[in-house]
C-alpha cells in the first residue's frame, strides 16, 4: 500500500469511476500515480493518455518524491520495446 503526502492526494490517485474504466476518459480523475516510477501527474483529457508530472501536492503543498524513472532506465526495465507508459503499470 502507498503512503501519500495527504488524504486528500490518496483520495484523488485511488478514486475510481462507475462510468469510465480508463481514468483518462474520466473528467473528475484529475491525478494519477505511478509506483513504478513513484511520479505523480495531472491527467490532461484530450481522448488520449497525456499527463504532467507534478513536484507538489496541489491540495497540502508538500514536496513529492524525486522520480526513479532515471534509475528504472539505467537498469534497463523497459529494455522490452514496448516504451513505458506511467499510469499503466503492468
Amino acid at each position: 500500500m502507498e503512503t501519500h503526502c495527504c488524504e486528500d492526494m490518496r483520495r484523488e490517485v485511488e478514486r475510481v469511476c462507475d462510468q469510465h474504466p480508463d481514468r483518462f476518459d474520466c473528467p473528475d480523475c484529475l491525478v494519477g500515480y505511478s509506483p513504478r516510477f513513484r511520479e505523480y501527474g495531472l491527467l490532461i483529457h484530450d481522448g488520449g493518455s497525456s499527463w504532467m508530472c507534478i513536484r507538489y501536492c496541489p491540495w497540502c503543498g508538500s514536496l513529492l518524491p524525486e522520480s526513479l524513472r532515471g534509475q528504472d532506465a539505467e537498469r534497463g526495465a523497459a529494455a522490452d520495446g514496448r516504451g513505458t507508459e506511467p499510469f499503466r503499470d503492468v
